[in-house]
């Protein structure tokens, strides 16, 4: 599984590790991500989801998993994320 955030797109960063000699080495800044079971209102079923920490809390800021996705711009949604939009947007 990529290590990519299915509502927010969010992918690892790539930066050094600099020591105290100011030796630099490469490293990954990976998103901190979860497995979360989303309630769908309109499609009456739980949706899992690899979702990060700061997409988790906007969905709870936005009032579900429908609200946020009706609102959500398509480009950063990931494929199954979609259809799941289209569903909803089309149920309501």
């Amino acid at each position: 599984m990529t290590k990519k955030c299915e509502l927010t797109g969010v992918l690892p960063l790539k930066g050094h590790n600099v020591s105290h000699s100011n030796n630099k080495t490469k490293r990954r800044f990976l998103p901190n991500l979860k497995k979360i079971s989303f309630k769908s209102e309109i499609l009456k079923r739980n949706v899992r989801l690899n979702v990060s920490n700061a997409a988790l809390r906007t969905v709870d800021f936005k009032g579900g998993l429908d609200k946020f996705l009706k609102t959500a711009k398509s480009k950063n949604l990931s494929k199954r994320v979609k259809k799941l939009k289209l569903s909803i947007v089309s149920q309501k």
